[in-house]
């Protein structure tokens, strides 16, 4: 590299194929940048290629997606990506050739970001959308790479602790949906808080997987289809016996590749299925025992909680939540720290505690005595029978301790 007398600009001078070639910079370091690239091309032995990295962050997308979204990236996170692309990397990067996204195009574009209002979740999905596209160009060799490596990802902060639905809850949704004839949904309910499921895990669950002292995890619904786990490790939970009752209630003549929780017509529940299930019946029966804006995958915080009862380590909970030990301790601290080691509780019990203490009866007296009944009447008639209880209004924690 020379600096020219007559225009003050920085020259590197090659052959190549048998012909001298010279390409100038203004800028030192853009000079040494492009000669130690020269120097690379010649230890691997390939052409310099001049064109290399100059299609725009957009162009390469479409290649991305052709060749390894599609094939590698379940429909929901093809989905995800594709919207957070549209939303807030197109207009701001798109334009940018892939050897112009530096580091600190990078950490403007997140500095852009926060001052739009983005919040840390979408923060840290549109920096791992960037950083599997820039894997994917240095694996082609379309750069030499990854700035995204320079880059901290934040890791979205949880913003309250989690607060477990009790057995008494879990319970009162449990018997306003037998009652309104629900019985499947009635045990999605009981699934999910007592075997600590997530919901794509329970969607995917056949009736093979279920033994008599425990559940085999081994999928998840994503979309139409069914694929790995989060965590992409299969995983064992304990049975407890309140649900393995429930679940031999529900089974009828399906073989063992029969799906425990299916659509009526006996296919995968899709993701607008789940949705639909979620808002018309979880919803309603949720808030009326006094779980206002949950979820249905809050409820396998229940289950974490139940093996905590039991003076299960952190290394076991995780094992049977699917989590790392170090996920379990974040979200479940408060649990370990605030149980009572000098009692151990036995979860079957606490359930079954549950189970005789609600009113059983009442509720089934609130219901039409014949045909179906309506879940939203249902959940009105609940309401007012919770209504008429104490202020704990199906069972006590002291109750639960001395009939365990």
């Amino acid at each position: 590299m020379k600096r020219r007398s007559d225009t003050g600009k920085f020259e590197v001078r090659w052959r190549e194929n048998g012909r001298h070639r010279s390409k100038s910079f203004t800028v030192r370091s853009d000079a040494a940048r492009f000669e130690a690239e020269l120097q690379r091309a010649r230890e691997v032995g390939r052409p310099l290629d001049l064109d290399r990295g100059r299609e725009t962050l957009a162009e390469f997308v479409s290649v991305y997606w052709r060749r390894y979204a599609v094939s590698e990236l379940s429909g929901k996170t093809r989905d995800d990506y594709r919207g957070l692309w549209e939303r807030h990397i197109r207009n701001r990067l798109g334009g940018y050739r892939l050897r112009d996204v530096t580091p600190a195009v990078l950490d403007e574009f997140r500095s852009e970001l926060r001052r739009a209002g983005a919040g840390d979740a979408t923060v840290t999905k549109a920096l791992t959308i960037l950083s599997s596209l820039f894997r994917c160009a240095v694996t082609w060799d379309r750069v030499d790479v990854n700035p995204m490596r320079e880059i901290r990802i934040p890791h979205a902060k949880r913003k309250r602790l989690v607060r477990p639905a009790a057995p008494s809850q879990v319970e009162g949704m449990r018997v306003a949906l037998l009652a309104a004839d629900r019985r499947r949904d009635a045990v999605l309910v009981a699934t999910l808080a007592y075997a600590g499921l997530r919901p794509q895990e329970a969607r995917a669950l056949r009736w093979g997987d279920i033994g008599e002292r425990t559940i085999r995890v081994e999928r998840a619904a994503a979309g139409t289809s069914i694929k790995a786990t989060k965590t992409e490790r299969p995983r064992t939970v304990r049975l407890l016996s309140p649900l393995s009752e429930d679940l031999a209630s529900l089974r009828g003549d399906g073989g063992l590749d029969g799906l425990v929780f299916p659509r009526d017509d006996g296919s995968l529940m899709t993701d607008g299925d789940w949705r639909n299930w979620r808002k018309r019946v979880f919803g309603p029966v949720a808030g009326a025992v006094g779980i206002q804006g949950g979820r249905p995958y809050d409820l396998r915080h229940s289950f974490a909680s139940l093996l905590v009862d039991q003076g299960a380590s952190v290394v076991e909970v995780a094992r049977q939540m699917g989590n790392a030990p170090s996920v379990t301790l974040d979200t479940y601290a408060h649990l370990f720290d605030e149980r009572d080691t000098s009692v151990r509780v036995d979860p079957a019990a606490v359930i079954q505690a549950a189970r005789e203490a609600v009113d059983v009866r009442a509720v089934y007296a609130a219901a039409e005595p014949l045909g179906r009944v309506g879940l939203a009447d249902l959940v009105k008639k609940l309401e007012a029978l919770l209504r008429t209880r104490t202020a704990d209004p199906l069972l006590t924690m002291e109750v639960l301790y001395q009939l365990s």
